[in-house]
């Protein structure tokens, strides 16, 4: 009598799973730098009538669905009300507006991306966090996107799914 060869069960693909990968959902749009260093006296000051004169003449439709970080590149005080002024022309047309310089621009554009997700589609599921990319994405983004996660999976886990770092696993 012959055995029956054993039937190989791939358990993995059994398991409810769902792979994130933020590389791969990395947020479209183009990220520019808006420096008010090009609006001051003499790269000292902002004088307000030259700056409200400008900011009425700008071409503010050049900055339609991008991501776009304010700030001031220069060593000088500028008032706070110059970078509100520039965020409320910018607002009709920018896709997203920070105050800081691009790092805290991609940190904004990728908490926003987070927070636009499904995650009710994984609870009670294990989620695989997808670790290394091409692309360079902010730790903050994977921070945030764990928070959001833990709330609703049954594990999260980091990495590829051959080789994973347990994160966090809810209580029976």
């Amino acid at each position: 009598m012959t055995k029956e060869p054993k039937q190989i069960v791939n358990r993995v693909e059994r398991m409810k799973l769902i792979t994130i990968d933020l590389e791969e959902d990395y947020p479209p749009g183009e990220r520019v730098l808006y420096d008010l260093k090009d609006n001051l006296w003499q790269g000292l000051a902002l004088k307000e009538k030259d700056f409200r004169e400008f900011l009425k003449e700008h071409d503010w439709s050049q900055y339609t669905g991008k991501h776009v970080a304010v700030d001031c590149t220069a060593d000088a005080i500028v008032p706070t009300w110059a970078f509100m002024l520039v965020a409320s022309h910018l607002e009709p047309f920018a896709e997203t507006i920070v105050f800081g310089n691009m790092k805290v621009l991609e940190e904004k554009v990728f908490e926003k991306h987070i927070d636009a997700m499904d995650f009710e589609r994984m609870q009670d599921i294990r989620v695989i966090v997808k670790g290394c990319s091409e692309k360079a994405i902010p730790i903050s983004a994977y921070v945030h996107l764990q928070a959001k996660v833990q709330e609703v999976a049954k594990s999260v886990m980091y990495g590829e799914p051959c080789s994973t770092v347990p994160i966090y696993r809810k209580a029976n």
